[in-house]
């Protein structure tokens, strides 16, 4: 029979490295996005700062979205109705594909890279802090 502790290590390997390596990689990325976003803010003005600072906030609004909820949920759950849009709002992928998109794509509106760069800010910073996806009752994934 399987332990956690077994189960937490098979894992860690599997996806290379400590968590602590893994931190250390969140780190750099979101190191990157911030200067990276600083950069398009400063070369295009107040649009650019005002989407990137929206965007390095946004994903942590989707409590919102069950406020009502809020009070009879245990400390550090979201309410189960806000996790995919928490999820949804906390994979990098989403940003990612965004942004070659908008490299590749003729469409050029530099606020919307800068926003794109809060966004993959805010998931790196919440990775390296430990926070990450949330199971579907709302509570931090292991």
């Amino acid at each position: 029979m399987t332990t956690t502790a077994d189960t937490a290590t098979t894992v860690t390997r599997r996806l290379g490295g400590t968590p602590a390596l893994r931190r250390g990689a969140w780190l750099a990325f979101a190191l990157f996005w911030s200067a990276f976003a600083v950069v398009e803010c400063v070369r295009h003005g107040w649009p650019a700062t005002v989407l990137a600072l929206a965007f390095l906030v946004l994903p942590d609004l989707t409590f919102l979205v069950a406020l009502d909820e809020a009070p009879r949920m245990a400390k550090g759950q979201l309410p189960p109705r806000a996790v995919p849009y928490y999820n949804a709002l906390h994979r990098a992928l989403v940003p990612l594909t965004l942004a070659a998109a908008c490299a590749a794509l003729p469409l050029h509106w530099p606020p919307a890279f800068a926003a794109l760069c809060g966004w993959l800010a805010h998931i790196s910073y919440d990775r390296v802090f430990g926070y990450g996806l949330r199971t579907k009752e709302g509570f931090q994934r292991g």
